[in-house]
């Protein structure tokens, strides 16, 4: 693998694999396509069509998940005894996706269902005492959780005391000596047998969704022909999914594309009304759209204090709601983006040139608001390429959100820590937790102890993996179509990037304050290019320097013709 120094980024340049002529003879593929594919791990024929040409077909069973059947079951129990039942979820787009698909899907089948989705600054992460008291007095018989619940031992006993029975899902990972209290949809419990173990919250929901309509569908429920069509909760699906960056592979991948494709048909108001503040076309939605312009703005009210709007405009019936809402949480979403901002730079000057020696870092301030800390902790980690935790103090507690780097399991770091919390949970890239703000200094340095074990210097130092070098000349729109035949792209199947070297600045100017407007040319082709956040390396005009790229479609008036986006340049 060549390695490539940009300053104090490191460039990988994928080999060329002597795989690539036989999968262009036997899978049917082009040879950039065969390159990228390697590049994925993708090298036998039939995991590359499936890959190629996913199909709900391929969807597992959902009865060879752990607590399926049991669950399932379960639910039945309750609605041949006309139970309420409540759905409670989390206040994030993978949790309110979840509750939106899985209360609607209950409904259509003539249940009452409620729904109880916590508020993130008041009540926290998952079920709650006072929620579960709440939801018992007003007459549920069953808490179905979704997105939330691995970890709430103590709230499940109590509403099991209480009467209510529950049926957890949740793909988080399991605390250290768990034992179900009740059924649990985990793929990552201890005996789960389901092959694919990074689905979302919502995609968790979908699958029980599915394994309760089959079995519905057994004991002849739907004589009467009203058997709901689960396709139309696909673009649910996939908005969570894609909001949850979990690996877009396997299942995800099917269930994404499934969602995409419906976008254009989509029965849900609040999705189109969220598309259309966003300025996403909805014939023309990309999972990138999904992950960068509707989620967050999904994501917004919960994390300003309002989870119930994010759930709102999910389950809104009539378009006029949909739209009065929709633009509701995109104002949500700029006030958000201001106080992201403002963290952002007091949490930067809190750094000082010490930051150099540490492999963590871990900021606290009493000023601080907590809906948006994981946003800014994601942002340090790309500025500093470090681990990152950040807390809001109150009343001698801080609670907060933590983001990682490959190679330092924050999960795994934390769990060798729990003494000093009150809670947490999450996964190897991203957690939250809360502890005594007096035992914050101890939880730097503990911090810092397991990252000295675990990263070495060259660990921190980002690297961008380059799939090839693409000339110019090969930069076209059908080269561009290939590639496309591997979207949807996102964790796990990243956006491939290229490599064109020697390439001279024709023209350069900055846009919108932060971003490169950018003529290339190399070899006698000229294309045009825009570099977002890149501002600072103006002026360019006039040199010649090696570029990391991802070609793109700009359509205009009709037409089409080929746009680079910049990811890096040697300059």
């Amino acid at each position: 693998m060549k390695t490539t120094l940009s300053g104090r980024k490191n460039w990988e340049l994928k080999p060329e694999s002597p795989l690539v002529p036989r999968l262009v003879r036997h899978a049917g593929v082009t040879p950039l396509q065969a390159q990228l594919l390697v590049n994925r791990d993708l090298t036998d024929t039939n995991a590359i069509q499936s890959f190629l040409s996913p199909r709900l077909s391929q969807m597992i069973d959902p009865m060879r998940m752990k607590g399926m059947d049991e669950a399932v079951k379960c639910i039945v129990l309750a609605m041949e005894e006309r139970q309420k039942i409540t759905v409670y979820g989390d206040y994030d787009a993978d949790g309110l996706t979840a509750t939106a698909l899985l209360a609607t899907f209950l409904s259509h089948l003539g249940l009452s269902v409620a729904t109880y989705v916590p508020d993130r600054l008041k009540e926290g992460y998952g079920l709650n005492e006072a929620a579960v008291r709440h939801i018992r007095e007003n007459g549920t018989g069953l808490i179905i959780t979704v997105d939330c619940g691995i970890s709430n031992d103590a709230e499940v006993n109590l509403a099991k005391r209480l009467g209510v029975d529950v049926v957890i899902t949740d793909h988080h990972l399991v605390p250290p000596g768990f034992r179900p209290q009740c059924p649990v949809i985990n793929p990552h419990q201890p005996g789960c047998s389901f092959p694919f173990k990074s689905l979302s919250g919502v995609g968790l929901a979908f699958f029980l969704a599915v394994g309760l309509r089959t079995a519905l569908r057994k004991k002849g429920w739907f004589k009467s022909g009203n058997e709901p069509d689960l396709r139309e909760y696909l673009d649910l699906v996939a908005l969570g999914t894609m909001a949850d960056r979990v690996p877009l592979l396997g299942q995800n991948r099917v269930l994404v594309s499934g969602g995409v494709a419906r976008m254009a048909h989509s029965t849900w108001p609040g999705i189109r009304a969220l598309m259309d503040v966003a300025g996403v076309g909805i014939t023309e939605v990309s999972s990138d759209d999904l992950a960068f312009r509707v989620g967050p703005r999904l994501n917004a009210p919960g994390r300003m204090g309002d989870s119930h709007m994010g759930l709102q405009i999910l389950m809104a019936e009539k378009q006029v709601e949909a739209h009065v809402l929709a633009n509701k949480i995109d104002a949500t979403n700029v006030r958000r983006r201001a106080l992201e901002q403002e963290i952002l730079e007091e949490a930067t000057a809190m750094i000082d040139d010490r930051a150099e020696d540490r492999r963590t870092l871990l900021l606290a301030s009493e000023n601080w608001h907590t809906g948006v800390l994981g946003i800014v902790a994601s942002r340090l980690v790309d500025r500093y390429h470090k681990p990152v935790m950040m807390a809001a103090i109150r009343d001698g507690v801080a609670v907060g959100s933590g983001r990682s780097i490959a190679g330092f399991d924050l999960y795994r770091a934390m769990k060798k820590m729990s003494h000093c919390f009150l809670r947490f949970g999450g996964h190897s890239h991203a957690a939250g937790f809360s502890l005594q703000a007096n035992r914050l200094e101890e939880l730097r340095n503990g911090l810092e102890t397991e990252a000295e074990r675990h990263l070495q210097p060259k660990d921190l130092i980002p690297t961008t993996r380059v799939d090839l070098e693409l000339p110019f000349r090969d930069v076209t729109l059908d080269a561009i179509h290939q590639i496309n035949a591997l979207a949807p792209f996102g964790e796990g199947n990243p956006e491939p990037v290229f490599m064109a070297r020697s390439v001279k600045v024709f023209e350069s100017r900055v846009v919108g304050e932060r971003h490169l407007k950018l003529r290339l040319g190399q070899g006698g082709q000229v294309l045009d290019a825009i570099a977002f956040g890149l501002g600072n390396h103006h002026p360019l005009k006039g040199i010649s320097t090696d570029f990391l790229f991802t070609p793109e479609v700009n359509r205009w008036k009709g037409s089409e013709s080929v746009q680079l986006k910049i990811i890096d340049l040697a300059h």
